[in-house]
This record gives C-alpha cells, structure tokens and sequence, in this order.
C-alpha cells in the first residue's frame, strides 16, 4: 500500500514538471528592446576650431561673389570698441564691436606646414596703406580691395586672388571658408574685402590665433 502511495506523488510531481516545461514563455515587453543608439554628429577639425556659431544667414562655404552674411554690414564709426577677429583653422574673419560679434566672413589664411600656419599669429592693428588692387610678381599672384595690418605691408586682407591677366583665380577662390590657400594673407570675398577697405579704421585691432 505504501509503494503505491509513493508511486502515487511520484507521478503527480513528475505530471506537474512536465506541465511547467509545456507553458510557453511571455514574450519580452516593448520596454525590454535595447535603445537605439542616436547618431553622434561628426564635427570637422574646421569647425571644432571656430570661437563662434555659424551665423543661420551665412552663405554657403566658397562663396566668394557676395557678402558672406545675407545681412547689412554693422555700422562702423569708430575704432573705439572695434575688433577683428581671425581663425586660421575655422577659416572665418569675425567683427566683433563692444564685445559682440556683428558679423561673420568666410575666409582663408595662410597653408599650414611644418607646424604654424604661414600667417602670422598674434595681436596687430589695421594700417593706413590699403588700395583697389596690386599684383605681386614673384608670386605671380594679385587680388582686389586690400587693406594692411602689418608694419611692412606683407600681410593684407584682400579679396580672393586675381591672376596676371586680372581675372580671379577660381580654383582658389573656391577655397574660401573651406580650408587655407594663401602664401600668408587673408583672403575674402569681393564684398567683404571692399568693405574692410572702406570702413574699417586705421588703427583698429586685429587679433589672429592658431584656432
């Protein structure tokens, strides 16, 4: 009798075993999937380097016929609370008046090799000499709108470069805001040189950084 018993809950247990294994498993909830992981936004060396925000009116990269902001130049008066800003590797020229920046130009300084860049870092301020164009033969390279910020009168901002016959280098001029190009001089566009050229006073600060 007792055997019977014990085979009696041996076979229960086994039957309830067996009934475990046979329920199906509930599938995993919504909230158990693994998160999307969000797509991290590759920064260019470019614009990692700039000190600014690209401003939403600015034109596009190579842009070299227009102004670079689709906005009115700031109304310049005087020196007083004037600067300008350049960084070499975010390829942009910032005027910057009381503190605020008020306007921002695509540009493109001097060819980085061996280590610095071929303009000059550092602290200067615009000089009086400045014209409508000139053509350096040596480097068989001119341009247009020019203004000096350098005691010898090496290093201008000018416009895009011109070539011996007078018409602007395209190739280079395509470079504008993208990456560097000149032998040492800040290169803008059409408007925006001619716009240093006629506004900017002498004397104003100029402050170029490795950035």
């Amino acid at each position: 009798m007792k055997k019977r018993i014990l085979l009696a809950i041996v076979l229960v247990l086994c039957a309830i075993g067996l009934a475990k294994l046979c329920i199906p498993k509930e599938a995993p909830s919504q909230s158990s999937k693994p998160k999307e992981t969000q797509k991290v936004k590759k920064v260019s060396v470019a614009e990692a380097a700039r000190p600014y925000k690209d401003p939403k009116d600015l034109r596009s990269e190579g842009t070299w016929k227009l102004k670079s902001e689709t906005k009115a130049y700031p109304k310049i008066t005087s020196k007083k609370g004037l600067v300008i800003k350049v960084s070499l590797k975010g390829n942009r020229v910032y005027i910057i008046k009381n503190g605020k920046r008020v306007y921002t130009m695509l540009s493109s300084a001097g060819i980085y090799h061996n280590g610095k860049f071929d303009t000059p870092t550092g602290t200067y301020y615009v000089r009086y000499e400045r014209g409508d164009t000139f053509f350096n033969h040596k480097l068989k390279e001119g341009a247009n709108y020019w203004t000096s910020w350098d005691k010898k009168n090496v290093y201008l901002f000018h416009s895009v470069p011109t070539k011996a016959n007078g018409k602007y280098n395209l190739t280079e001029a395509a470079k504008l805001g993208k990456t560097q190009g000149s032998h040492g001089c800040i290169r803008l566009s059409l408007p925006d040189s001619k716009w240093i050229m006629k506004n900017i006073p002498a004397g104003t600060k100029v402050i170029i950084k490795d950035e």
